[in-house]
């Protein structure tokens, strides 16, 4: 689906503009043009890009073909950058990436994604709420969408997080092999999410810093601000890996202790049944046919097989091997 906008140069404002309209859109300089492509074909949107945005075959092929972690090239007259929202399955516990790619321009924005972003249609849905958001120019409103994009990783971090306790928890009740396999799925998760958070995280602070012909330097204080949401994030995301990683310490622990009290276990029931093995094998059980032949033989080892264990256990309680 083909979304755009525009906000001209005047203050008008339109929706679902018409293709043969947008190099019209383009040469007003006082003007707004944004151009979502949402889940198209590469066949419709690259000869757009061409045509009309005049895109170099590079960034549309990176755009369009290839799958890049966050990056950002600078063309001279637009900007080409990367950057990834994330989905958080609460009972999968997958984290998923969504890839957008975006061309800024002095007076016009082009976003792409294969897969439905939540960020995108919020911004669009507000700009067409208060269309004075759309004032400040393409910059700002980049801003806004790169700020909203990055306000959805709290929620996946949140999640994790609460995971990471129920987990905790769990480990000092009863861990099974499932809790296990839930740690291995979340330490993916936060391995996912630190792979995204830290190239994004550079991507910011190259437009907080760097000069780009398409952007206001007095608007790069706002993608400042992005970049000091994205640090902080990625403290949280180490800190989410140490909780992970001393957890799974934990379980290991844990097993290993559960292991110990069952060896010891049978280690007693072992050695309570070695006196009377050893009395058992030494008689072979049978006093028809040894000297001596008298019943209190058979007492006898009946009584010693009895009392020799319970002497055994009570000396094992004394010593506090039980």
């Amino acid at each position: 689906m083909i979304r755009t906008l525009y906000r001209s140069g005047k203050g008008g404002y339109t929706i679902d503009v018409p293709q043969t309209h947008w190099r019209v859109a383009l040469h007003d300089e006082g003007g707004l043009l944004w151009v979502d492509f949402g889940e198209e074909a590469p066949e419709v949107v690259e000869p757009l890009m061409q045509a009309i945005f005049g895109f170099h075959a590079l960034a549309i092929d990176d755009a369009l073909h290839e799958t890049h972690v966050p990056k950002i090239d600078d063309w001279g007259e637009y900007v080409y950058a990367v950057a990834h929202g994330v989905v958080f399955d609460t009972q999968t516990l997958a984290l998923t990436t969504r890839e957008m790619d975006i061309f800024l321009g002095k007076n016009y924005l082009v976003t792409h994604h294969r897969r439905p972003i939540e960020a995108i249609n919020r911004v669009w849905a507000n700009t067409q709420k208060d269309q004075r958001r759309l004032e400040a120019g393409a910059d700002h409103l980049l801003y806004d969408l790169l700020d909203t994009l990055t306000a959805d990783y709290l929620p996946a971090i949140d999640a994790l997080d609460a995971t990471i306790d129920h987990l905790e928890d769990e480990l000092f009740a009863r861990p099974t092999p499932h809790t296990l396999n839930t740690l291995f799925s979340v330490k993916r998760a936060v391995i996912s999410l630190r792979r995204t958070i830290g190239p994004q995280r550079e991507v910011l602070n190259k437009l907080a810093r760097d000069e780009y012909k398409v952007i206001d330097p007095r608007d790069r204080v706002y993608f400042r601000d992005i970049y000091d949401h994205l640090v902080r994030l990625v403290d949280l995301n180490e800190s989410l890996r140490d909780l992970v990683g001393g957890a799974l310490d934990t379980y290991l622990s844990v097993t290993s202790i559960r292991i110990n009290e069952v060896m010891k276990v049978l280690t007693i029931i072992s050695a309570l049944f070695l006196p009377i093995s050893f009395l058992a094998g030494f008689f072979g059980m049978n006093f028809t046919g040894i000297p001596f032949d008298r019943s209190w033989l058979l007492i006898s080892a009946t009584g010693i097989m009895i009392v020799l264990p319970i002497a055994m256990l009570l000396w094992f309680r004394r010593n506090g091997w039980l």
